[in-house]
């Protein structure tokens, strides 16, 4: 008799989003937004504005905060200081964030990081805090504007080789665009309270949602997991 084994199931990959997901931003980013608002002419706004509104291409954050569209000029200035001011700001990880990913590796699951953030700064940042060894791939945003983060999920999930698995990819990420990135190439979303958008915000994107990264990524890897063992 022959025997049959049973198929070895593709790796699982957890693929990370950087602000406000594995990077604990979100007051940085609204204390320089507020910093900077006065040379635009309006006031500084609260977080909970800030959660509400906040949206892709950041260049339209900036047109509905403002409530009129910013010439290229004025976005390019705008966006300057705001860069300038952030790199001011020490880069600290969630919480948790760096055991939890440890654990991950321990347990064979591959991880990776996929960000709108600028390329170079991104690496930066993440050598800053120690992860690079932890992560298989580490990409960046080079266009000088971008829409959706749909088309750069693509790009990293087939960089990451034919070993990726979109289904048994987990997408952790804490804006509803991340959400609908990771839709877009059929892997499996799971979006955190403690990021940019409010929990109002990323229950419109119809995925599941969990106040903390360990829970979304536990929460993550029972949907995966349900179609086929977890690597060992």
């Amino acid at each position: 008799m022959h025997r049959t084994t049973a198929p070895v199931p593709t790796p699982v990959t957890v693929v990370w989003d950087w602000n406000g997901t594995l990077r604990d931003d979100v007051k940085d980013h609204l204390d320089v937004l507020n910093a900077t608002l006065p040379d635009l002419g309006i006031s500084p706004i609260t977080l909970e504005r800030y959660r509400a509104e906040h949206r892709t291409p950041i260049r339209a954050f900036y047109d509905a905060l403002l409530d009129r569209v910013l010439d290229d000029q004025q976005w390019h200035d705008a966006d300057a200081a705001f860069q300038r001011e952030l790199a001011q700001h020490p880069v600290r990880l969630q919480p948790g964030a760096r055991d939890l990913m440890l654990g991950l590796r321990a347990r064979g699951i591959r991880q990776s990081l996929l960000s709108l953030s600028l390329h170079d700064r991104l690496l930066t940042e993440v050598r800053a805090v120690g992860i690079t060894g932890l992560l298989d791939r580490v990409d960046g945003r080079h266009e000088p504007v971008v829409g959706s983060k749909a088309p750069a999920m693509a790009r990293h999930l087939a960089a990451l080789g034919p070993a990726t698995d979109p289904a048994r990819t987990l997408v952790i990420g804490d804006t509803v665009d991340d959400a609908l990135a990771a839709l877009s190439v059929g892997a499996v979303p799971v979006l955190h309270t403690r990021g940019l958008h409010s929990p109002e915000r990323l229950a419109t994107a119809g995925v599941p949602v969990a106040d903390s990264l360990k829970d979304a990524v536990d929460m993550g890897l029972a949907i995966i997991n349900s179609t086929g063992p977890e690597p060992r």
